[in-house]
Parts: structure tokens; C-alpha cells; sequence
């Protein structure tokens, strides 16, 4: 079938369409409706259904023949290690940790955070919460301890489970300080907290509350799967929220199990056995969906990988994981392959390995200028898919679903909408606009399963800050159109669209002009008060390695290339170099606390920021063109 055939039958018949990917998961008891819309706007996907999504991502595999073959392979090029674990073997590992946790108490609908490295142990840690019907709530290692606080809070957890530490390139980064002072600072106090002790750090154990996980498995029974509606949550992954709480996504067991396995065959075009690489962390989505979960669900192989694609040791770490595993698909994000771009622009590292087996490359987690997929494509000769989604959806809004039908690429859209979702352009009345008009992408309720169905203990919120800016549809907070052909368009963030003397622009629109100048390996431009027109872009560009001029000249070129590109209406001005921009740990630039440092305004730092020293640098090069003052 047609990519056109199957979009149109997920629109027209979604109880069919999910239905039939459900057939693909294992149920201890069928769901009575496959879409429950009797409590709009909260919908729920398999109402009466009962699984396990840990039986699903592990168990069945043995139970099917699949137990030799292998689950999980961790690369840790900071320690120098790697393991493989065969579904057999990941089993057996889950199953104790899972025994550990119900020896201490925990139980179905307790919740456990889990504050991980990217070690084999927290896959583990997940999955053994799911075998219970426990409910995970994965947080960043070495986050700061006041954010952890807050989460601590907002999940009330039972138990905690963390390491000694975490590996940043060459830095050790002591979980237990941080921890410790986290429980001190939250009203709420875990029963237990169980640490995995790693050799590059020792941690101080408090009698009676932590427990070593070596010791606490060893004196524990394997526990077996335990039953759980389809509805019932999965897991709470906490993103930021505009009021400083952050927001406790909510992901369920049904929808979400049948949702991640149908897209591994149709968006990502992997078979069970197959080897798929997400390269991020288990801190994001990315790493709960297609790290954890996804492969898993799917029978395929999935890579743990504890480090950098530049710097541990070199550009060339991501061609050496692909070829020494035989990775088929690989999913990161843009910001890692402008890393490469930058360090090595002719890809000379490439050189040095076999990636025959290596098919197809999928980005996603901020917009990818064309200026790195054509670097990306040139340089793989493989297909490479830009595809858009967010923490709350857990899986692609947008895709070019590979094991579907492969569309066209267009340079700078991440192709059209996934089978499930109803994505629509709307402007600020509800209306549609016309193809080609940038409004407020909107998708229209249903949402597909796999969806967040609320925020944790919090529906009002939910129906708050994204149901309520139009009645029937979810707000996906960025902006953005749909062509002629109905490829979606993602501009930037609603908050990035300026209005430059009456003139609506995009942001993303004149990032994609600066990254196609030879010298930038990465920008961004934000939006600055202006008393006269609003607002003017200010743009702040990366070099590439070796490009060895910056100065009037450059600014000079850049400035040009906007006004031929967008034209003088975008009133393109200011232009400053930096050495790096401000990131969070996913590499997501933090455009919106630089907004605020050239506006002279106070804000908080961001809790996901990963180097604070580099705000003074960017603070010092807006004054360098008249700004942060």
C-alpha cells in the first residue's frame, strides 16, 4: 500500500488501523474499545485491554526464540568498555532488579525516579519498573539538585535508583552529593534508594535507606510480569514548563507499546534483528521511545552509547559504532552532526570505516537547516530523514516513513504528517491557512496512541497549556506551514516567529540562510526589542574549524545574504561570532535565554543548560554589538 492509502485509512477508520498495529503486541486480556472518547477532551487508546510492556520488550522474545540473540549492546568509548546482553540475559537482569524493588516495597502504581548514567543499568532500571507495574520517572544524571527536588515532589517516589556517577567526556560527575542534597531539599523522602556502584566513584550510603544493587538483587527472588491496563501510566517524563514546574508528562502502557512497535517497521523501516542506534539519552524521549523501548518492542538490537560525536575520541565516534556493530538505522540529533561538520568538514575520519551495512540516518529534536542534511546526505550517500516530534507525543508528528513508501526529500521539512496524526495550519481565529502561510500548527483531537493522555495529577494543566488555545485541537507550540504538495513546513517555535515593523518572519527562515554560508557550522538568531520596529533579529554564528577569519568582512557577507534570501523587510543587521552556543544536554539550542540576556532581562538559568559559563560569553558578545547592556 501506498503512503497516501494507509494516511487515509488512519483518518477515516483509526479503530481499524489501530487495531490491526495492536495485533502486533502481546495482551494478557483484549481491550473492550479501541478508542475511548466517552470523557473528551481525555481521550484513552484500548480502554479494558490489559499487558505488559516489559513482557512485550524482553520476555516474548525469549519465549519466541529470540533469547540468544542480542537485546541491548553498551559502548562506553569514556571507560574504555562494551557489553553486549542477549534478550536472555536482559531478561535475567530485569527480572532480579525488578525482585530487588518489590523486595523493598515497591508495587504496582508506586513511582521510582530513576537518576541514571548512560549505563546498561538504567534500561534496566525502566524495565524492571514496567515488569511491576511500577511507574518510572527517568531524570538527567547530574542534574542539578534543586531541579531534582522539584521532581522529587511532583512524583512522590517510593524508591530512587541512581549511580556512584556519571561520565561527561573526561569529567566524573558524583550523583550521590547532588542526591543527597535533592532529598534534603524536597518535603517528600523515598523509602529507599538503590545505587549501582561504578568504579570511577565511591558514594556514602546512609544505613537503612540506601541500598547497594548488587547486594539487593543477590538477596532478592526474580519477579515476574504483573498485569496492567492499557490506560494505566507507563512512565512520567518531566520537560520544562513556562511557570518554572516543570511539567510531568504522562505516557500510558497500551497505547504506547502499540504505537513505538508500529513505528520501527513504518517510519524507520528496521525488522526484528535488525541493529538500531538512537544516540541520545535516557534522559530525553528519544531515549525512552527508541533506545528502550521501541527496539525492544520490535525484536531489533538497540546500542547504549556512553559518549560524545566529537571527543570521545575523535569526529570519527559515531562512524566507529556504526561500523563495528552493524548499525542499519541510526536516529540523532542535528546539533551532533554540525559537531562533526565543524570538527571535520571533509569527513576524513569516514575514511577509516566499513559502513556497508549502515541504511538510512534520522534526525530530529530541533530543525535541520538543509545546509547539514545535504553535508549529511553527501557525505553518507545514504537516505537521510529529518523528522519532527515532541516529548509529549513520544514518537513522529512529521516523517518520510521509510518503511512505508520513501517520499521525496525537500530540504528543511521533515517530509508529511505519520498515519494517526491530523495536523492542521491554523491562524490566531482558528481558521486554516492557505498552503504556504505560516500559522500555529495544530493537530486535531484524537490525538494517535502513544500520545501523552494528561500531565501527572495535573488535568487541568493539560487541557491548560495544550488544549486550550483552540477548542478541539492541540497546541504543538511551533509555527510553520504546509506546501502545495502537504509537507509540513516547522519554522521555529510560536515564541520564535518576530514581528519586525508589522511583518511576521521566522526566526528558523533566516538561520537556514546563515548556515548556508561556507564558513558557518552553526547559528541561531533571536528576536531583541526594538522601540522603533518591535522587534530585530540578531544573529550569532559557530565557524567551522579551520575557517580562520570572522570579522567585518564576514558580517558583511552574512548580512547580504539574508537581504538577497528574505529581503530588506527582515531588517537583518547585527551579527556577532561566538565560539559555541548555549545548549541544553540534547543539544537544543537555548535561544529564548538569550532573547532575554539581550533584552537586559532577568532570567532563571536553565536546568537542562549544559555548560552555565557559556552564557557569559554570549553575554559578552552582545555587548560587543550594542546589546545586554
Amino acid at each position: 500500500m501506498s503512503y497516501q492509502d494507509i494516511y487515509t485509512r488512519s483518518m477515516e477508520d483509526p479503530d481499524g488501523f489501530w487495531g490491526d498495529a495492536a495485533a502486533e503486541i502481546d495482551w494478557y486480556k483484549p481491550w473492550d474499545k479501541v478508542l475511548d472518547d466517552s470523557n473528551k477532551p481525555f481521550y484513552r487508546w484500548f480502554q479494558g485491554g490489559e499487558l505488559n510492556t516489559c513482557y512485550n520488550a524482553v520476555d516474548r522474545h525469549v519465549e519466541n526464540g529470540r533469547g540468544d540473540q542480542a537485546a541491548l549492546i553498551y559502548d562506553s568509548p569514556v571507560t574504555g568498555t562494551q557489553k553486549t546482553f542477549t534478550y536472555r540475559e536482559l531478561q535475567d537482569e530485569v527480572a532480579g532488579f525488578a525482585g530487588a524493588l518489590a523486595a523493598s516495597g515497591v508495587t504496582k502504581g508506586d513511582r521510582v525516579i530513576v537518576y541514571m548514567p548512560m549505563i546498561p543499568q538504567a534500561a534496566i532500571a525502566m524495565l524492571a519498573c514496567a515488569r511491576i507495574g511500577a511507574i518510572h520517572s527517568v531524570v538527567f544524571g547530574g542534574f542539578a539538585a534543586k531541579e531534582l527536588a522539584t521532581r522529587i515532589d511532583d512524583a512522590k517516589p517510593r524508591a530512587i535508583v541512581s549511580a556512584t556517577c556519571g561520565i561527561e567526556g573526561k569529567r566524573v560527575i558524583e550523583y550521590k552529593p547532588l542526591l543527597d542534597q535533592a532529598v534534603d531539599l524536597s518535603t517528600h523522602k523515598p523509602n529507599n534508594i538503590f545505587m549501582f556502584k561504578r568504579l570511577q566513584a565511591e558514594a556514602s550510603m546512609q544505613a537503612g535507606r540506601d541500598l547497594d544493587w548488587d547486594e539487593s538483587v543477590a538477596a532478592a527472588s526474580p519477579a515476574d510480569c504483573v498485569p496492567v491496563a492499557a490506560t494505566d501510566p507507563l512512565y512520567i517524563l518531566y520537560t520544562s514548563g513556562t511557570t518554572g514546574i516543570p511539567k510531568g508528562v504522562v505516557r500510558d502502557n497500551g497505547g504506547h507499546a502499540v504505537a513505538l512497535k508500529w513505528t520501527m517497521k513504518n517510519i524507520y523501516n528496521v525488522e526484528p534483528g535488525d541493529v538500531y542506534w538512537a544516540a541520545s539519552d535516557v534522559g530525553w524521549v528519544v531515549g525512552h521511545s527508541y533506545i528502550v523501548y521501541g527496539p525492544l518492542l520490535h525484536g531489533a538490537t538497540t546500542i547504549m552509547f556512553e559518549g560524545k560525536p566529537v571527543g570521545t575520541p575523535d569526529p570519527g565516534a559515531f562512524w566507529r559504532v556504526i561500523s563495528e556493530h552493524n548499525v542499519k538505522v541510526m536516529f540523532t540529533a542535528p546539533t551532533a552532526f554540525r559537531a562533526i561538520k565543524r570538527d571535520d568538514p571533509e569527513a576524513e575520519y569516514l575514511k577509516k570505516y566499513d559502513m556497508s551495512k549502515f541504511e538510512a540516518l534520522f534526525l530530529a529534536g530541533e530543525r535541520c537547516d538543509p545546509d547539514t542534511l545535504a553535508w549529511a546526505q553527501n557525505t553518507l550517500k545514504v537516505p537521510v530523514v529529518d523528522h519532527w516530534w515532541q516529548t509529549e507525543t513520544g514518537w513522529g508528528i512529521a516523517a518520510n516513513c521509510l518503511g512505508i513508501e520513501e517520499l521525496p526529500i525537500k530540504a528543511g521539512s521533515p517530509t508529511v504528517c505519520v498515519p494517526g496524526y491530523d495536523v492542521r495550519i491554523l491562524d490566531e481565529n482558528g481558521n486554516e491557512e492557505k498552503a504556504g502561510e505560516i500559522g500555529r500548527i495544530m493537530v486535531k483531537l484524537p490525538m494517535p496512541p502513544g500520545c501523552l493522555p494528561t500531565l501527572w495529577q495535573n488535568d487541568d494543566r493539560f487541557v491548560e497549556s495544550y488544549l486550550s488555545a483552540q477548542e478541539g485541537y492541540y497546541l504543538t507550540g511551533d509555527a510553520g506551514y504546509k506546501d502545495e504538495d502537504g509537507y509540513l513546513w516547522i519554522m521555529s517555535r510560536i515564541d520564535d516567529i518576530i514581528n519586525v515593523a508589522g511583518h511576521r518572519l521566522s526566526t528558523g527562515g533566516m538561520e537556514e540562510v546563515l548556515a548556508s554560508h561556507p564558513d558557518v557550522a552553526e547559528c541561531a538568531v533571536i528576536g531583541v526589542a526594538d522601540q522603533l520596529k518591535g522587534e530585530l533579529p540578531v544573529g550569532l554564528v559557530v565557524l567551522k574549524a579551520g575557517a580562520g577569519r570572522d570579522g567585518e568582512e564576514l558580517v558583511g557577507e552574512l548580512v547580504a545574504l539574508v537581504r538577497q534570501k528574505i529581503g530588506p523587510v527582515a531588517a537583518f543587521k547585527k551579527v556577532t561570532v561566538v565560539d559555541r552556543l548555549p545548549k541544553t544536554r540534547s543539544g537544543k539550542i537555548l535561544r529564548g535565554t538569550m532573547k532575554k540576556i539581550a533584552d537586559g532581562q532577568e532570567f532563571n538559568m536553565p536546568a537542562t543548560i549544559d555548560d552555565p559559563v557559556i552564557l557569559d560569553e554570549i553575554t559578552e558578545a552582545l555587548i560587543r554589538i550594542g546589546y545586554a547592556k
